[in-house]
Parts: C-alpha cells; sequence; structure tokens
C-alpha cells in the first residue's frame, strides 16, 4: 500500500524528506530547462524557416513578408496548442477505441489509483483529468493535452492486469505529474513543431522545383537544407525533452506515493506484459509503437528487463540486466535516439529516492553499482571508442584518400586518376575491415540464451557475437506488416530478434517475408547468427535450421563484402591506369 504525503513523517525522517524535496526540485529545475530551451529554439526555427519560405515566395518585398512569417507563426502555433487534445482524441478513437470512463469505474479496477488520482488533484488545485481506457492488454499509460483543465490520462486494460494496486497507483501519480507542471503540454506542441519543420522543408523543396529564377532555385534548395537539418536538431531536442520529463514524473509520484518501490515494479511489470502479449499476438503491438513517444515505457527497451522477469521475479538478479544501462558507454549514445530514459537508470533514481525515504530499496542498486565497479572499465570504453570510428570508418578513408591524392598530385608524383583512385582502395579496404569486425567467424559460434546474452555488459550493437540459439519461431518482428521478413525467437529465457538479410537486398527480404515467413512460425528450430545490444537486442541471422527440415540463409554481410571488392578493384584499376 502506498503512503500519503502527510503519512511521510512517520516513514522517514526529516532529512530524509528533504533529500526527496531536493532531488524533486532538482529534477523539476531540469525539466524547466529543457522545456524552456526546446520550445524557444523549436518556435525560432518555425519562425525562421516560415520566414524564408515567405521571403521566397515573394522576396520583393521582405519586411511584408516578415510580418505575415511572425503573424502566422503565432496564429499556427496557438491554434496547434489549443484544438491538439481534440484532433489527438479523434486519432485516440479511431485507432484504439479509447473509452472514456468516470473515476468510479478506476475505482473499481483499482481502488488505490483512483485515491491517488483525486488527492493528487485536491493537493495540486487542479481540475480531474478526463480518464480514459484502451481495450489493449499490453500494459501503457500516456498524458495529453493543452492546458491542465484540458488534460487526458489514458491506460490500458493491461495495466490493471499486470500491475498491482499500488504499482497501478504510482503510475497514475506519474501520469499527473506530466499535468502538475505542464510538461505534457509542452510536448504537445513541441511535437507539433518538429513536424511542422518537416514540412516545410518538403514545402520549400516543391517551390524551389517550380521556380524559374535561378537565384531563387538556389535560395530554396538552400533553405531546404537548413530546414532539414532545423528538423533534426527538433527532433533530438524533443527527445531530450522526453527523458527529462520521464525522471521529473518519476520523482514527483515518489514523492507524492512515499512509494517509489511500486513504481520500479510497475515499470519491471509493464516490460514483463509487454513481452507477455508480443508472445501471445505474435507480433509487437501497433498501441505500442503507435504511442512510444508519450508513452510511461519505452516499448522497443521492453524485452531486457521483460525477460528477466519472465524467468525470475527476484530483484538481484533482474537488477543485473541493468548493468548495460549504468555502465556501458553504447547505453549513453543510444539513449541520445530515445524517448525515454533506459530502465536501469529510471529504477537507479527510484530506489536513490527509496533510500532517502528510509525504506528498503527492492532492487538493490547499490550492489549492481558495485558489481559495474569491477567491470573493465578498459574494455568497455576502449572498444567503445574504436566502434565510433569505425562507424564514420567509411567518410574518413574517403577524406584521408582525397587528402592524400591531393597531396601526391600536388607534387606531381601521381596523375588525376591518383586522385580519385586512393579514396576508392581506401574505403574498400576499410569496409572489409568493418565487415571483419561486424561479423567475425561463426564456424564455432557457442550455444547460449536470451537472457545471458542480455545480461552481458560489454555487449555492442556493432561488434557482432557469434552465438547459436534454439527456440520457436512465434511470430514476424514488424507490428502490422504482413509482408515483414524479420522473425520472433523464443527460447527457455526469453524473446530474440532474427533480422534476416537477402542477397537480393529488400527486394529478396521482400518475397521472403510474403512466401515463407508464415510457413516458419511455429516452428522449433536452431537458429546461428550475430548477437548485437542497442536500447533494444537482436540477432542477425546467418542460418536457421527448422525440426521439420527447412533451411533458411541469411547474408547480412553480403553487400558489405560486394561493394568493398568493387570499390577496391574499380580504385586499383584507375591507380595504374596510363
Amino acid at each position: 500500500m502506498s503512503i500519503s504525503n502527510s503519512e511521510l513523517p512517520r516513514k522517514a525522517g526529516r532529512a530524509e524528506q528533504a533529500g526527496v524535496i531536493l532531488a524533486t526540485a532538482k529534477v523539476a529545475g531540469n525539466l524547466a530547462l529543457a522545456s524552456s530551451v526546446t520550445i524557444a529554439l523549436l518556435v525560432g526555427i518555425v519562425f525562421s524557416l516560415v520566414a524564408a519560405t515567405i521571403f521566397i515566395v515573394d522576396s520583393s518585398n521582405p519586411v511584408l513578408g516578415f510580418g505575415i512569417a511572425a503573424l502566422f507563426t503565432i496564429a499556427f502555433n496557438a491554434i496547434v496548442f489549443f484544438i491538439s487534445p481534440w484532433i489527438m482524441d479523434l486519432v485516440q478513437g479511431w485507432l484504439y477505441h479509447t473509452r472514456w470512463v468516470k473515476i468510479e469505474e478506476i475505482e473499481r479496477l483499482s481502488p488505490e489509483s483512483a485515491h491517488t488520482i483525486q488527492r493528487i488533484c485536491s493537493l495540486k488545485k487542479i481540475k480531474q483529468p478526463r480518464i480514459g481506457i484502451i481495450d489493449d492488454n499490453n500494459p501503457t499509460a500516456f498524458t495529453y493535452g493543452a492546458l491542465p483543465d484540458s488534460a487526458r490520462i489514458v491506460v490500458s486494460a493491461g495495466l490493471f492486469k499486470y500491475l498491482d494496486d499500488d504499482e497501478a497507483a504510482t503510475v497514475y501519480a506519474h501520469e499527473l505529474g506530466h499535468i502538475v507542471h505542464w510538461d505534457f503540454a509542452v510536448m504537445t506542441v513541441a511535437s507539433t513543431l518538429v513536424q511542422i519543420t518537416y514540412l516545410l522543408y518538403i514545402t520549400i523543396r516543391e517551390i524551389g522545383k517550380k521556380v524559374n529564377d535561378e537565384r531563387a532555385e538556389n535560395a530554396a534548395a538552400i533553405a531546404a537544407f537548413i530546414a532539414y537539418v532545423f528538423y533534426i536538431v527538433g527532433t533530438y531536442l524533443l527527445l531530450y525533452l522526453s527523458r527529462t520529463r520521464e525522471y521529473f514524473a518519476d520523482c514527483f509520484a515518489a514523492e507524492q506515493t512515499g512509494n517509489p518501490n511500486a513504481l520500479s515494479r510497475a515499470l519491471v511489470k509493464i516490460a514483463y506484459g509487454i513481452i507477455q502479449e508480443t508472445e501471445k499476438s505474435k507480433e509487437p503491438s501497433r498501441l505500442m509503437q503507435g504511442t512510444r513517444a508519450i508513452g510511461i515505457y519505452d516499448a522497443k527497451a521492453a524485452a531486457t528487463t521483460g525477460t528477466a522477469y519472465q524467468i525470475t521475479s527476484s530483484p538481484e538478479k533482474i537488477g543485473r540486466l541493468f548493468l548495460w544501462d549504468l555502465f556501458n558507454p553504447w547505453g549513453w549514445w543510444m539513449e541520445l535516439n530515445s524517448t525515454h530514459p533506459l530502465t536501469g537508470k529510471r529504477v537507479r533514481a527510484l530506489s536513490n529516492y527509496a533510500e532517502q525515504l528510509g525504506l528498503e530499496m527492492e532492487f538493490d542498486m547499490g550492489r549492481v553499482a558495485a558489481e559495474g565497479k569491477l567491470l573493465d572499465k578498459k574494455r568497455l570504453y576502449g572498444t567503445f571508442y574504436q566502434d565510433v570510428l569505425l562507424y564514420g570508418a567509411e567518410f574518413i578513408a574517403i577524406v584521408i584518400g582525397l587528402a592524400i591524392g591531393a597531396f601526391l598530385f600536388g607534387r606531381g608524383l601521381g596523375g588525376v586518376q591518383a586522385f580519385f583512385a586512393l579514396p576508392l582502395v581506401l574505403l574498400g579496404g576499410v569496409m572489409l575491415f568493418k565487415r571483419s569486425i561486424m561479423y567475425p567467424s561463426s564456424q564455432n559460434a557457442p550455444a547460449s540464451d536470451v537472457i545471458t546474452l542480455m545480461s552481458d555488459a560489454y555487449a555492442s550493437p556493432l561488434r557482432g557475437q557469434p552465438v547459436q540459439l534454439e527456440g520457436t519461431l512465434i511470430g514476424r518482428g514488424d507490428a502490422g506488416y504482413i509482408f515483414g521478413s524479420d522473425i520472433m525467437l523464443q527460447d527457455k529465457s526469453g524473446l530474440m530478434y532474427l533480422l534476416y538479410a537477402s542477397r537480393w537486398g529488400p527486394l529478396g527480404n521482400f518475397f521472403f517475408g510474403m512466401k515463407r515467413v508464415q510457413g516458419l512460425i511455429g516452428s522449433e528450430t536452431k537458429v546461428k547468427g550475430w548477437f548485437r545490444r542497442g536500447v533494444a537486442s537482436w540477432m542477425d541471422l546467418e542460418l536457421l535450421s527448422t525440426a521439420n527440415g527447412n533451411k533458411v540463409s541469411s547474408h547480412p554481410a553480403f553487400w558489405g563484402l560486394l561493394w568493398s571488392i568493387v570499390f577496391l578493384a574499380v580504385g586499383t584499376l584507375l591507380f595504374f591506369a596510363k
């Protein structure tokens, strides 16, 4: 059972309470800064791009264009801000058949959730949000709206299926935290503005194609390029804001319920529920993918934590899987592209709040931290820096090749062909080397299982780990895509996504997905390939053999190998050409 704020003195001393308040204030400060910077930059970006569009269309009167751009930006943002909740209502109703319910139904499903909603709304003097339920067993919750008085909290039926009463209450407290500090409204506006930058990129590009003035066409090309850069920048700002607001909402829920452990358990069980429902439906949930950015949990990250809980509910054993989140530098890198903080980081923060409240930490992150200190930091960071260089190896090879070619040409030591030949030779060589790192020999690939692979704190998204798995092919890896070529494997410990790659490229993938995948689903199989770990985990498939004799060969390294040979051959011929 959770604890209200008024009960905190009996559960923790004043110092502990002060610690939670200070932690809350710190996170709130970060959220306010992130919100202010994000909105200011995005509004400025939209204004600049609208102004640029007007200048291109009506370049003879830039002052008028500037005024129109300013009015358009203000009016459009205001309209979007106020009508977005109703647009979202229509979308949610159409896609997921959201039911709007009264607090009495929530009280029937989870009495403590209803009590938490009423208490926090009364304490913070906000109107009780409109409450929706989606009849889907994938557990999720999300909030949207323009103002606190027009806020909506929507949860799925799966939340009550997989979570205990006190855990569901902390999820509602988390969502109310988004409302109390308006970050849900900031996300609503910011998401719209990012999309506007992309629409402006398209618009400017199309205008450039239609004008007959070369000067205007060049200006349009430059403006379109700038718009696209702003779109990318805006996307990363939005992701940063999204992660920051999740930390704050977690902190708010911990403060208001006095039960941070329940929210930690809720996050783990939500991941478990996602995995369970994926196994039943044989494909990822459209609901979870469609609401990924605004939901309480990133469904792409569910496999690791959900798989651990599937095997054991022991917090100590589950905690080991957080080693990668907390200590592998790839975790930080991958988090930049995620809407949510990594689960291990969220659980660590909540465990810290539990400690400050004088509560026993159910997930002993201190033990995880101690184990993390024993990791080989040289190996962790050494391979990470090498892998980052390998990611950009092709570009580096071309630049170095051009530089050497230019130097030789300037000294009269090579003809013009050397200027072009060296980049191609270096590019081909680097691609061969990179392939050897990404796809090492799998001849003696050891047998393993999903949970062991996911517990590897040194796992990388680039360095493939040769491995063999046994299990059942339970479905496709793409939600709703009936021609998807990727397959989900379930072994005794969890789920693994198998990525198929035809030697005929995308067309071969399409035909494999169309003609063969459905016949493989339900088969017992042995697979061999290369395991990789990012926010999600997957395996690049090399060979699949079913119990009834079907065999599938996959060729993820084929095109890289082919192009490296082509570049080496062409570069060598050019270099020795007279």
